[in-house]
């Protein structure tokens, strides 16, 4: 029922967010530079809703480019692994995201993302589809918090140890951006 849910979740948060880009006066995201490009490293924490894993971590580099007040060009890559219960043969399984979004500011601070790409096997698993809707808050100091959902559709990734596929996750990232125009 959880993967259904989140099939109508993720088109709805990408609809909202070009709603909002396309609608919203200019707001103040992170105060400042509205043309500013930032280099984010972030820890990601996750709650896989996929059922045979037990957690997911992992981490990342997101460039962020301000087209305008409200408004920012994401791309991301990063690693993920998902811890794989005992009963399911334990180890762990990762992958390598590779994705490019927006983040819309509605209010000063708070965002609505959107990010699309690819993810790819670390061990010949292949190759899948990857989107993550998601919110969260960016300080003026650098540190941003987001909540996002990562799922794949259509997954090619695959491991012959592991009867698991799409390894979706519900994930918490913590981060913190460099402003790279100072």
């Amino acid at each position: 029922m959880m993967k259904t849910y989140m099939k109508f979740i993720a088109p709805a948060f990408t609809a909202a967010a070009l709603f909002l880009a396309s609608s919203s006066n200019a707001q103040t995201s992170t105060g400042g530079d509205s043309h500013a490009t930032r280099l984010g490293v972030g820890l990601n924490v996750g709650v896989p809703t996929t059922d045979g894993f037990s957690f997911a971590i992992g981490g990342d580099l997101r460039l962020q480019k301000d087209f305008s007040s409200n408004i920012s060009g994401l791309l991301s890559a990063g690693y993920n692994s998902f811890q794989v219960k005992d009963s399911d043969g334990g180890g762990s399984w990762g992958y390598i995201p590779v994705k490019a979004g927006i983040k819309v500011f509605p209010i000063e601070r708070f965002y609505i993302s959107g990010e699309l790409g690819a993810a790819f096997g670390t061990d010949d698993q292949g190759t899948a589809f990857v989107y993550a809707p998601g919110i969260g808050v960016g300080f003026n100091n650098g540190l941003d918090i987001g909540l996002r959902y990562e799922g794949m559709g259509n997954s090619k990734l695959n491991d012959t140890n592991i009867k698991i596929n799409n390894p979706d996750q519900v994930a918490l990232r913590i981060a913190y951006g460099f402003n790279l125009g100072k």
